[in-house]
């Protein structure tokens, strides 16, 4: 793994180095072992490097035999052996046995099309001096990020958007619009990010850069199939060809020359990669998991069942809501984005016992939540299709009550409380957003805090209305269940799950994340399973479970789904809160930031300290404000410290060419 910079179109030399080097700086904690960087009179680039492969030759920046090709890399070709053999035959010289050569030599020799051949997770940028054309491509479903802008004629990318702000004459500015998505769907609407005129290169995209401008284009997008495309497989035929995919998915992503651990959370995904790992690989395995000293939100106990089962070299810690609250700052540094809960911040604490322990590769169960079925937010959809039949139904609303046990809301409340909270557009079954309405209906009632600037700047503007219209009949005939899976995939997956609770966390303390669940051979077969063969009526993930019977402790297997969440109000409300709390709520930064209504925030924080009930929008609200807060701090008011010379990476390679 590595973190990568640079920029097209840029003439001083000299000053394109220093420049380089703090864009790598903001980001060396993505790439400690390794820095370089290649300048020529059209181009810089740099990478910081994180050592998997090849940790002695495989350095970046790196040129092909010729030196006309030159790239930097972020991310793992899983499969690199089999194309280097096919390139081999074809005549390419190695002089590396990294993958990013490989990379190199399938781009020289297939052009943009050997983003088809690659099976990993990748944020790639290669220069062609022939062509003085730069080339961006982002792998299938967003894994590893990769962001550009625009500084007068130079175009400017990096790994993470902190490193665009070093380049001079940019300076960044939250969006309205952008943040009325993230108020609405969790995150932005891609390839938009919360900063003005800041993109990402879109998951499975590619962008070409010349004197032509830019052009982006897409290699690959999550399927999705009618009910005439489905797979004809029965179950058990089903079961037995995943199980034969899924474990060359874990086969190839064991390769490292570092050790690999693996995240056993307690869940069912996570005890399916450790039980797989320990059949392809049955040597000492490193496994760790993250408690809560709450027990509302603690999986401790389904923890040691696992742990007990497959008696792995494990790690645990115990996270509370005091080091929450002191590390939520750090987290919503490296997310780049307001956050509506503070559930990546456990996994910044894991990432960092795992580097602690000397393991720099976790593999995770990510994905199968998406792919087969997983969430609640399926089932709600199905049964709220259900009730839509008989509306005046008083006992099929009930059967929602069973989905969120965990919330307090939901303990007593009856048919007519149910309605009230779910019955909004129920009757819009034929909606292709069906399934989420509901979702970000509520989770769009934040936007009710923003000042009256921020709403008149949003005023007729509904994100839920663009992306309808960017859909323009995809889902036409698809059933109910593939369109939201879909949508869960294109939107929270990519957007949030692998970015704010994935990436920037694991990244932020050097620790790459594998996701067998994410091998696109399996996105594919699972995108085309009949859907009672993912959701059985409400039984979630069912071709997992009917693979795993008699493999796995009864517990994890036959355990409902159990929505990973931290603490929020515990968090901020304590005794022990850091000073950030309410400095960042008071009345002079709300005012200064121009974003929140004062006065509207110390109606909600009132409420937080009286410790009345406080719903789940409630907690959300809290969490969005603090955290767009403390991003307005740390980016627009530069609150981070500014880098000095000293403080600037030091270079293991420098190339310069005419």
């Amino acid at each position: 793994m590595c973190g990568i910079a640079g920029f097209y179109s840029y003439q001083e030399k000299e000053a394109a180095v220093k420049i380089l080097k703090r864009m790598l700086t903001r980001i060396k904690h993505r790439g400690p072992d390794q820095s370089g960087v290649y300048i020529s009179n059209d181009v810089g680039l740099g990478s910081v490097r994180l050592s998997i492969i090849d940790l002695k030759t495989g350095g970046m920046p790196l040129s092909n035999e010729d030196d006309s090709l030159w790239i930097v890399f972020n991310g793992e070709i899983f499969n690199y052996i089999e194309l280097r053999e096919d390139l081999l035959r074809k005549k390419h010289v190695f002089r590396t046995t990294s993958d990013t050569e490989v990379i190199l030599h399938a781009y020289e020799e297939y052009g943009a099309s050997c983003l088809s051949k690659l099976n990993g997770q990748f944020a790639i940028a290669i220069w062609d001096k022939k062509k003085k054309e730069l080339f961006l491509a982002r792998d299938r479903v967003g894994i590893r990020p990769i962001f550009y802008t625009q500084a007068k004629q130079t175009v400017v990318f990096a790994s993470e958007i902190k490193a665009l702000f070093e380049y001079p004459g940019l300076t960044p500015r939250i969006s309205p619009t952008a943040l009325a998505q993230v108020m609405t769907f969790w995150t932005t609407i891609s390839p938009n990010t919360i900063f003005q005129d800041v993109f990402e290169v879109k998951p499975g995209n590619y962008v070409k850069i010349n004197s032509k401008g830019i052009e982006e284009k897409s290699f690959w997008e999550v399927p999705i199939y009618r009910s005439d495309g489905f797979s004809d497989l029965k179950i058990d035929q089903a079961v037995e060809e995943f199980q034969e995919l899924f474990a060359d998915a874990v086969r190839i992503r064991l390769r490292a020359d570092v050790p690999v651990g693996a995240y056993l959370s307690g869940g069912i995904d996570s005890s399916i990669t450790t039980s797989f790992i320990r059949s392809i690989s049955p040597d000492n395995l490193r496994t760790f998991s993250i408690g809560f000293a709450d027990e509302d939100f603690d999986e401790t106990s389904f923890q040691n069942i696992a742990v007990d089962y497959f008696k792995t070299d494990h790690t645990y810690i115990k996270c509370n809501s005091d080091e929450i609250a002191e590390r939520f700052p750090d987290v919503v540094w490296h997310s780049e984005i307001p956050l509506l809960r503070t559930a990546p911040t456990p996994m910044y604490l894991l990432s960092h016992l795992v580097r602690s322990n000397n393991v720099k590769v976790v593999i995770t169960g990510e994905g199968a939540d998406e792919l087969l079925g997983g969430y609640n937010i399926f089932k709600e959809a199905i049964i709220r299709q259900f009730w839509a039949k008989d509306t005046k139904s008083k006992y099929r609303p009930m059967l929602l009550k069973k989905l969120y046990p965990y919330l307090p809301q939901m303990k007593n409340a009856n048919s007519m409380a149910l309605k009230l909270f779910f019955g909004y557009k129920l009757e819009e079954v034929q909606s292709p957003l069906y399934s989420h309405l509901l979702r970000w209906n509520n989770t769009s009632r934040i936007k009710h805090y923003l000042s009256d600037d921020y709403k008149r700047n949003i005023a007729g503007y509904d994100p839920v209305n663009e992306l309808a219209g960017n859909l323009s009949g995809k889902f036409d005939g698809v059933d109910l269940l593939s369109r939201a899976q879909w949508l869960e995939m294109n939107l929270f997956l990519s957007g949030y799950l692998l970015s704010s609770q994935g990436d920037r966390m694991a990244m932020a303390n050097s620790v790459e994340g594998r996701y067998p669940f994410l091998d696109y051979r399996i996105i594919e077969f699972c995108m085309k399973l009949q859907p009672d063969h993912k959701l059985h009526g409400l039984n979630e993930k069912y071709l997992l479970k009917k693979m795993m019977a008699g493999k796995l402790p009864p517990q994890i297997v036959e355990r409902s789904k159990q929505a990973y969440r931290a603490p929020i109000l515990q968090s901020f409300n304590s005794n022990k809160a850091p000073a950030y709390v309410a400095e960042m709520l008071s009345d002079s930064q709300l005012m200064s930031s121009g974003v929140f209504n004062p006065k509207m925030v110390k109606e909600l924080t009132a409420k937080m300290k009286s410790q009345s009930q406080m719903s789940e929008i409630d907690n959300m609200a809290i969490c969005a404000v603090l955290s767009t807060q403390i991003l307005d701090n740390l980016f627009i008011k530069k609150a981070i410290s500014s880098l000095s010379e000293s403080d600037l990476v030091r270079l293991d390679i420098e190339v310069m060419e005419d």
